[in-house]
């Protein structure tokens, strides 16, 4: 038997050493396939492709001048030709773990574990250690973002990670900008570690839904302007082979090699060629947007919108409004014709050509809208597939019933909450399994301070990053907050946070001194609450201390 697994393991070509010989063996056999930097063709040496031949000339749009009305679009080259640029670029289209650089780059999600061409590539040859840093040390990162790792057993020192964008044509914009952030931030990380040799991988995969020549154009642009700004580094750009074509035709627009791609330049390149550090452009974000509330844009919005820029924060619910409606009504439409009457063209291009675009001009970047919106995706699929039998066990949260103008109530019991001895990420994926479907439409919170202690208190930092968190749809859709048993220090903080940290819901909170106040919105058989509330109801305020409204047109505040 032993003679028979010596053969096999021969046959294997696996000598029968220790162990630590044979990983020794395994390293110098992979160190045969790694690729240095001095077999690579720098993109000034270019003068031919891999197949021996001649690379393809631009098109000499000189010669067809006088068709063109318009004229070149740059008067002169924006990336004139300059050779110790094009000395320190590559193009190379291989295997970016099997580099021998100073940093290679990792497109991966907030997680770092997305398993792609690539990560799969760089994690397989890395070994367990990669895996076993990124869990326990690094565990997240958010989009646009960078984070550092050892190389481990790869031929390159360290692997930057970043997360790149999803793509998405309503906010086209603020995709372009997240993505030359990820190419940015991974290079000046690399250059803030004091290495020079950086290869980048395609951080705008196929996955993500990137437009190629859109992706390539940010990758070029951002590298150009970086090298521009330090002359020691060396960038290499790591492709596939469904990529690079795309990027050999795109290249000469921002490393031309001689005078006759520097004028080609002029045709080919877009108008928009970005900042200083290679950054998206646009003059329309440079304009301020004028504040309309009332505009017919914001009016006619989709109202099941998952992402807003702002929460409209002076608005209130009508149900919870002292406001006359009946006058209220006639000068909201006065005002609304009135604007729409306005002739300044600029107005009318900037609000009313596109409906829902209003909402990308008001935020400055766009960043936060597909970042929110991505973000949120995934927590979503998370707390679909994840296990939270922890914190659904405990009971604290869950739907009750509906109140008088049939919402779903949603109920809370501080109490039963372990604030300092729960995972707060798997509450937070309980909160969102539970509400998503409940959030499409009208609900309401009843949140039940009933003795409570320090041991249930969570953090204002931890509801802010929650409350930042959940898309705009949890915050328009809810109705109204009630907080039952609040003591001073509630009220206080409550008024705090609505003021300063969530002014849209403010209105909508109401703190109420017994559960028979809830009455007046919420039938007594829709509320199902725990025996020890309604315990000490009883004992602090009396039996039918309160007689409820019962109408359901005008529920109390």
């Amino acid at each position: 038997m032993y003679a028979a697994a010596k053969m096999t393991q021969e046959s294997r070509g696996l000598p029968n050493q220790p162990r630590h010989q044979q990983h020794q063996q395994q390293q110098q056999q992979q160190q045969q396939h790694f690729v240095t930097l001095g077999s690579l063709k720098r993109w000034g040496e270019q003068s031919e492709d891999d197949r021996g031949q001649p690379r393809p000339r631009p098109t000499d749009y000189s010669q067809f001048a006088a068709n063109f009305e318009a004229g070149p679009k740059h008067p002169v080259c924006p990336f004139p030709c300059d050779a110790q640029i094009n000395s320190r670029f590559v193009i190379w289209e291989g295997d970016i773990s099997q580099l021998k650089v100073d940093a290679i780059t990792n497109s991966t999600d907030e997680t770092l574990t997305e398993k792609n061409r690539v990560s799969k590539k760089i994690f397989g040859r890395a070994g367990a250690a990669l895996t076993s840093a990124i869990v326990h040390d690094v565990r997240r990162c958010k989009t646009g973002e960078v984070r550092v790792t050892p190389g481990f057993f790869l031929p390159s020192k360290y692997i930057i990670h970043t997360v790149g964008p999803i793509y998405s044509e309503k906010y086209r914009t603020a995709s372009e900008a997240t993505l030359h952030a990820c190419y940015r931030n991974v290079l000046y990380k690399a250059r803030e570690l004091g290495l020079r040799t950086v290869a980048l991988c395609d951080i705008s995969s196929v996955q993500r839904d990137f437009p190629p020549d859109t992706a390539a154009h940010i990758a070029l642009r951002t590298v150009r302007r970086f090298l521009e700004q330090y002359r020691a580094e060396i960038v290499i750009v790591c492709l596939e082979s469904n990529a690079r074509s795309i990027y050999e035709v795109l290249a000469p627009l921002y490393f031309p090699r001689d005078s006759f791609e520097e004028r080609s330049a002029l045709w080919q390149l877009p108008k928009d060629i970005g900042g200083l550090y290679g950054e998206p452009q646009l003059a329309d974000r440079q304009i301020r947007i004028i504040h309309n509330p009332q505009h017919s844009v914001m009016i006619e919005a989709d109202d099941d919108s998952d992402t807003s820029p702002h929460d409209l924060e002076m608005g209130s619910d009508v149900e919870y409004s002292n406001i006359n409606l009946s006058l209220a009504a006639p000068l909201s439409g006065a005002a609304h014709s009135f604007t729409q009457m306005q002739g300044d063209l600029d107005r009318q291009r900037l609000l009313g050509d596109r409906p829902r675009m209003v909402y990308e001009s008001v935020l400055d970047d766009g960043l936060e809208g597909i970042e929110h919106q991505e973000r949120y995706e995934r927590l979503l699929r998370r707390a679909k597939t994840e296990d939270l039998s922890e914190v659904s066990g405990i009971g604290c949260l869950y739907q009750s019933g509906v109140d008088r103008l049939g919402r779903p109530v949603v109920v809370f019991c501080g109490k039963w909450f372990p604030a300092h001895n729960i995972d707060l990420e798997k509450a937070l994926l309980y909160l969102i399994h539970l509400l998503d479907p409940i959030v499409k439409g009208d609900y309401v919170i009843a949140y039940f301070h009933t003795l409570t202690n320090s041991n249930n208190y969570l953090s204002l930092q931890w509801l802010k990053d929650v409350y930042s968190i959940l898309p705009y749809k949890y915050k328009k859709n809810l109705k109204a907050f009630y907080v039952v048993h609040p003591t001073f220090w509630t009220k206080m903080m409550t008024w705090w946070f609505t003021t300063f940290m969530a002014p849209a819901i403010k209105t909508k909170v109401h703190s109420l001194p017994g559960v028979e106040h809830l009455y007046s919105a919420i039938a007594k058989d829709q509320l199902e609450i725990p025996a020890y509330i309604t315990e000490y109801d009883m004992a602090t305020n009396g039996i039918h201390y309160f007689q409820p409204i019962t109408n359901t047109s005008s529920p109390a505040s």
